[in-house]
């Protein structure tokens, strides 16, 4: 194991271990280094790596925190590997959406609020019934993304939230290359609040799926 490796894992044993929690500061650099056995630089090199992941926060002049742990937080590092996909690769990003979104907008059936259902109404009710195709993609981030967080579960809402970037730019190809994919993304947006008003899971699964899917089938025809 490189020395840095081994570095990680021992600062990372020390946090599942709950010897750091999240919010605690770390040990100087010198007395952290001597309780693990290892070199100052091999420690500053596994520091480094860990606050670009998020698990810790080196604040100049003031020391090194172990973050809150967030998922959302601990899931950007996700979404900067997410950036750098090839474009023959969003299909499989699509295939990904595919699989957890349909689950997500099932269990925000029987959680989301009468508020959230009314704010997404408003929502779709504002964009109008002929939206440029940006204003399109743009609302369906933003509905998707409410819908997804009221399912309660934030690992699931910081997951999709990474996947959404590559899909956006073939949800632009599609609005402006498929006859009328606009009207087609706004009906299905609509059977999909229906459902969820009617605290159906399975139909608000089964229109998310078929919403994910004719994205990825006309890709699909196209590449």
């Amino acid at each position: 194991m490189a020395v840095t490796d081994e570095a990680i894992e021992k600062i990372k044993d020390m946090i599942v271990s709950g010897a750091l929690r999240p919010g605690d500061r770390l040990p100087k650099e010198s007395e952290l280094a001597a309780e693990l056995g290892l070199s100052r630089n091999s420690l500053r090199e596994a520091v480094r790596a860990l606050s670009l992941i998020r698990i810790l926060d080196v604040r100049q002049g003031d020391g090194t925190y172990v973050t809150s742990l967030d998922p959302q937080l601990l899931l950007e590092a996700m979404s900067f590997v997410v950036d750098f996909h090839r474009d023959d690769t969003v299909l499989e990003f699509l295939a990904v959406r595919r699989i957890l979104e349909p689950a997500a907008t099932a269990m925000a059936a029987s959680r989301i609020s009468e508020q959230q259902l009314n704010a997404l109404t408003a929502q779709l009710d504002a964009l109008g019934a002929a939206p440029s195709v940006e204003e399109l993609v743009a609302c369906d981030l933003e509905f998707h993304r409410g819908i997804v967080q009221s399912s309660g579960n934030s690992v699931l809402c910081s997951l999709l939230d990474g996947l959404s970037g590559p899909t956006t730019r073939a949800r632009i190809w599609r609005g402006l290359t498929q006859e009328d994919a606009v009207a087609r993304t706004l009906r299905e947006h609509r059977a999909i609040l229906a459902a969820l008003r009617d605290r159906d899971a399975e139909a608000a699964r089964s229109w998310a799926t078929v919403h994910i899917a004719s994205v990825e089938q006309w890709l699909r025809s196209s590449l």
